[in-house]
């Protein structure tokens, strides 16, 4: 008897950073564990869409057989927001909810609809439909451990201790990990009592009902979290199926037509001494205000560091403006009008300044690059980890404040800046924390404990490492609930 093939159906909710791992999960189903995939990317009204940089990323899955991918249509949720506080993760969840019909009826239309589903932490509201139809359900963490712990945790942790850490700052105790302090904590934690937190609450609980749970990490990056979901005596007793530690997904460089803009880039960078570049990139959803902005410029001017830097329109008083508007343009104005005068012409020799995107998968890789300024997106921190790169850690939004204090107090691969009571990062701050990850010897340990951190990735994701082999039993647990289906289908008929 012939088995047949797993389909499984990958949800991605809108955002670059939601796009990315997703498309790396269907790579690895597909190549190494002989899956068929389906990947339903959700879409928003926005006109300025990045599409230029999700275009890219479809084309390097045309070459994967096995990958279908499915594009639903834009849908606009504005008039259900706040206009003057328009939550990014409440026009997450609408968007998904308003494209739940579309995703049902191309799944029921399907010749060889999928047995399995597997959605991230924004489309949960698809579980019911999955489970109705008899698929495996899972949810993607395309995150690390010990946000997913805190996460799992959530709907056991007590009014009382929620309210001593939103009005007396205590910090909040997480069984197996490190403690989450308030000035790292996340809106939904601040403000435990609202409706954005009650809804993380119902979505976590559909979490642990789902037949496993998959995390963007691995076990040498991070054993004692990973300990503390996993086993059922710590957080691993709350979800209904196992644990696994799937990472590091991150977009890997693939041979392709480069764009004019990323051939100038890329053989700038040739011409530049090993290790001698800072690359600076906020992500595809982070802004930070016109001051700021400036304050960085003359930052990195006091550097005198070599440097590649994205530069975004700035945005007051909304670190995460970008999310829906990644290919903005602006207003207009070019590059210059968001610097300092004249700071373009005195830096000329030593860096370029980059509208809106660069190749930061290729910029990472290069040689010449020594060092990354990031918002500490998880993508952005596997990409640098994994390219051997220490970080400045600049959080903006979301669980980054997390990532940020993992990556500079536990796993020592970066420098945290840190902001005045104003919430400004000082001009002389930035300077000398890029000169620590790229000239000063007394912290050559950061690059040193990178490159191991490197090499444990890697090791990770080959033949018999702790990520390959636990997505090997997740696709082993596919397998067995295909038959059983199939087995209850031919006794019912």
């Amino acid at each position: 008897m012939v088995t047949p093939k797993i389909h499984a159906a990958i949800l991605a909710s809108p955002g670059m950073g939601h796009l990315i791992p997703t498309m790396e999960l269907a790579k690895r189903l597909t190549t190494h564990h002989g899956f068929d995939v389906t990947v339903f990317i959700v879409t928003t009204d926005s006109s300025d869409s990045d599409r230029t940089t999700t275009s890219k990323i479809l084309q390097q899955t045309s070459n994967f057989n096995g990958i279908n991918v499915v594009v639903t249509p834009p849908v606009d949720v504005s008039d259900k927001l706040d206009p003057n506080n328009p939550s990014l993760g409440l026009r997450i969840v609408l968007t998904m909810f308003e494209s739940l019909p579309y995703i049902q009826s191309q799944i029921l239309s399907m010749k060889f609809p999928p047995s399995v589903l597997i959605v991230d932490l924004f489309g949960t509201m698809v579980l019911p439909m999955a489970r109705d139809l008899h698929m495996s359900t899972y949810v993607f963490f395309a995150t690390n451990a010990w946000f997913s712990a805190v996460s799992i945790y959530l709907p056991f942790i007590t009014n009382e201790a929620f309210s001593r850490h939103a009005n007396d700052h205590e910090p909040l105790l997480i069984p197996g990990c490190e403690p989450l302090r308030f000035e790292d904590t996340l809106e939904t934690f601040v403000a435990p009592w609202g409706p954005i937190h009650e809804g993380y609450v119902e979505a976590v609980k559909e979490i642990l009902s789902v037949d496993g749970i998959l995390m963007n990490t691995w076990q040498d990056l991070e054993p004692a979290a990973i300990k503390a979901v996993t086993e059922n005596g710590i957080l691993g007793q709350f979800a209904k199926g196992p644990v696994y530690s799937i990472g590091p997904l991150v977009r890997t460089v693939e041979p392709k037509e480069k764009t004019e803009g990323e051939k100038l880039i890329l053989s700038w960078l040739d011409k530049q001494p090993d290790e001698s570049v800072i690359y600076l990139s906020f992500g595809s959803g982070g802004t930070m205000s016109e001051a700021q902005m400036r304050e960085l410029a003359y930052g990195l001017e006091l550097s005198k560091q070599r440097f590649i830097w994205v530069v975004r329109q700035p945005m007051e008083e909304d670190a995460s403006a970008a999310f829906f508007n990644t290919g903005k343009g602006g207003d207009g104005l070019a590059v210059v009008d968001y610097l300092p005068e004249g700071f373009v012409n005195r830096t000329s020799e030593l860096g370029i300044c980059v509208p809106m995107w660069a190749p930061q998968a290729e910029i990472l890789k290069h040689p010449a690059t020594g060092g990354f300024v990031t918002h500490c997106g998880w993508n952005s921190v596997l990409e640098s980890i994994l390219s051997g790169v220490p970080m400045v850690a600049w959080p903006l939004y979301a669980e980054q404040k997390m990532n940020a204090t993992l990556l500079s107090e536990e796993l020592g691969v970066a420098v945290r800046v840190k902001a005045t009571d104003g919430g400004m990062v000082c001009r002389e701050q930035i300077a000398m924390l890029i000169r620590r990850v790229m000239v000063d010897e007394d912290d050559i340990c950061m690059r040193v404990k990178v490159k191991e951190y490197k090499l444990s990735g890697e090791k990770a994701l080959s033949m018999f490492g702790s990520s390959h082999e636990s997505l090997c039993q997740m696709a082993k647990d596919c397998e067995v609930h295909l038959h059983l289906n199939s087995e209850a289908k031919c006794r019912g008929a």
